[in-house]
């Protein structure tokens, strides 16, 4: 999606009804830094005993008759009223070794406030809780989205020596003057050591997609207040800032962008998380990525299902590959778009050393290159050929476009079975909302589906929506009723296409009077130029229409199954017996000794 953004409105709500952290209390000792009380016992002043609510004063504005969420694009920033004060933190790294130390930075106009980290999943732990730590306020920098707050340390917290690895989640509250709070969540994951490892399966969190889709501050890599006019997204973005509202943490049941439900006959197509995140003060993109959306309902599933897994980011996937060795699988869930090219070639050589990838996610897309340490992100995207400063260059090879292009020619396919461009959009706005959204089975005597009595032109997942948004696919022809790749996309011919599902790149055009859509065409032409080089009528139509596919791929000594849609997860969650079957099916086999 790359259409610009205007300023928002300076009357729109920025806050919403927000729940008490879903931790768990646990035993910890006390820090001598800071003030914690014992968890178990609460005392009057502890904010979680007052009714918790993010919403501002009132306001009103005008509304247009060709107003709305589609003209109005906005970014996740502190209010900045000292009268109705919030907190926003965020910390140092995105990832820690046990042992580490943690340095949070925070800014807030309250005259104390809280801290909570919580391990998440199935059974969310608190692990520590500092409270009345004492406020200050710094402001947000005209670049922070880029440059990163540059707010000063305001909490530091060892990591225990034998921290379990794993997602944690940073709760930060302070009071409001209607005895409501304001709850903000930030994050950091804790990595495996050799002593601290529990398991064969590694999950990589796809975080250079969180970080795309991460506008707090004013910018991402879709929408923003970059640029001369003040209303472009940024192709440079900082993790030293706080994470747009919605993407660590959701309210059970806000909507995903999958078609739920089904649009009546005639009717034209909505949007409903925007809608929701519009009403409710959520980000723009709160749906398209994030723990809370995605991959958190794989860890839910997992642990119930007493699967073991440790957990890295993408970004220690880039600096620290050499984690990989000590496990025989990887997985990767939800929305996985942006990768770097070293974490494609180390993924490469971990699978063709024996490894195996699980992907169970959508979208395989743009390069990336990840700078000062890990700290800044950089795509230049559809403006790569004419601004991204390695063109031209002996850097070339990492221009931050899409992998299909031309200019980098190096076809998701060769790493996860799949391509991005031959995917893209299903079951979601006016994009096939009234499709099967489950995977049609080809090739039911595959091992995946041991178990399952599919067989040929069954559907799976539909009724669990596994089949939306995002997806990936090859080109394909059909021989004697079955699908193969044509090789023509750069896909190897080793892929096996196992079930697959029709996909498009450009909204289906109702005749509804007054009707205005969300991306119209504007990404079936940025495919048609990177994959053909122009927008001619041929080059459309040759890239209006795709597919999702589920697939198998062997390289070298290892293998890779690719579920090529963001919405597997849901499978996971809705507890859909063939998708959890497979899963299953999956996992076992990847992480089963030789």
């Amino acid at each position: 999606m790359s259409d610009a953004q205007s300023p928002p409105d300076a009357n729109l709500p920025t806050s919403t009804p927000d729940s008490t952290s879903d931790s768990t209390p646990a035993s910890t000792p006390k820090s001598a830094a800071s003030a914690v009380n014992s968890f178990g016992q609460r005392s009057a002043s502890d904010p979680r005993s007052v009714r918790a609510i993010n919403i501002g004063p009132p306001s009103i504005a005008p509304m247009h008759a060709d107003g709305g969420w589609q003209d109005r694009r906005w970014y996740d920033a502190p209010r900045n009223d000292p009268q109705w004060p919030e907190v926003h933190t965020y910390t140092d790294a995105i990832s820690y070794d046990p042992g580490d130390s943690v340095a949070f930075h925070s800014s807030t106009h309250a005259a104390h406030w809280t801290l909570e980290i919580v391990l998440d999943g199935l059974k969310p732990q608190t692990v520590f809780r500092a409270e009345a730590l004492p406020g200050q306020f710094h402001p947000v920098p005209a670049e922070a989205y880029s440059n990163g707050c540059g707010w000063p340390e305001s909490l530091r917290w060892a990591v225990p020596a034998d921290a379990r690895s794993g997602f944690y989640k940073v709760v930060s509250t302070c009071l409001r003057p209607d005895g409501g709070r304001y709850v903000q969540h930030h994050f950091f994951v804790v990595r495996p050591t050799a002593r601290t490892q529990t398991a064969k399966l590694l999950m990589i969190l796809p975080t250079s997609t969180w970080m795309a889709y991460n506008d707090w501050g004013g910018a991402s890599s879709y929408i923003g207040i970059a640029g001369k006019d003040g209303n472009q997204a940024t192709p440079v973005l900082s993790l030293l800032r706080p994470w747009t509202r919605g993407m660590v943490w959701l309210p059970e049941g806000a909507p995903r962008i999958c078609a739920e439900p089904v649009p009546d006959p005639l009717t034209a197509p909505r949007y409903l998380p925007k809608d929701w995140a519009w009403s409710h003060g959520f980000g723009y993109f709160y749906a398209a990525s994030g723990w809370a959306q995605y991959d958190r309902h794989f860890v839910i599933w997992a642990e119930r299902e007493g699967i073991a897994f440790d957990m890295i980011t993408q970004t220690d996937l880039h600096y620290r590959p050499e984690i990989l060795d000590r496990y025989r699988a990887v997985v990767i869930v939800g929305h996985d778009e942006y990768w770097s090219h070293d974490m494609r070639t180390r993924i490469e050589r971990f699978v063709s050393d024996g490894g195996k990838l699980a992907r169970f996610g959508g979208n395989f897309l743009w390069q990336v290159r990840l700078e000062d340490d890990g700290r800044r992100q950089v795509c230049y995207k559809g403006r790569a050929h004419a601004e991204d400063p390695v063109r031209g260059t002996d850097q070339a090879h990492l221009l931050t476009s899409a992998w299909e292009s031309r200019a980098v020619n190096w076809p998701g396919a060769t790493t996860v079975g799949v391509n991005g461009l031959q995917g893209i959009y299903a079951s979601w706005g006016g994009f096939a909302p009234r499709g099967s959204k489950g995977f049609t089975v080809y090739r039911a005597d595959h091992w995946v589906f041991d178990g399952t009595q599919l067989g040929y032109g069954d559907i799976f997942g539909a009724e669990a929506n596994i089949f939306s948004y995002e997806v990936d696919g090859l080109d394909y022809t059909f021989r004697h009723g079955l699908p193969y790749p044509t090789g023509e996309d750069g896909a190897p011919a080793s892929v096996t296409i196992l079930a697959m599902t029709p996909a498009m790149k450009a909204e289906s055009m109702f005749a509804e009077e007054g009707y205005r859509y969300y991306l119209g065409e504007n990404d079936l032409r940025g495919a048609a130029v990177s994959l053909y080089g122009d927008q001619s009528p041929e080059s459309l139509d040759k890239a209006r229409y795709g597919s999702g596919m589920l697939v198998h791929m062997p390289r070298g000594k290892g293998e890779v199954i690719t579920a090529g849609t963001c919405e597997w997860v849901m499978g996971l969650k809705r507890n859909e017996f063939f998708t959890t079957q497979i899963t299953r099916n999956v996992l076992d086999r990847f992480t089963a000794e030789s």
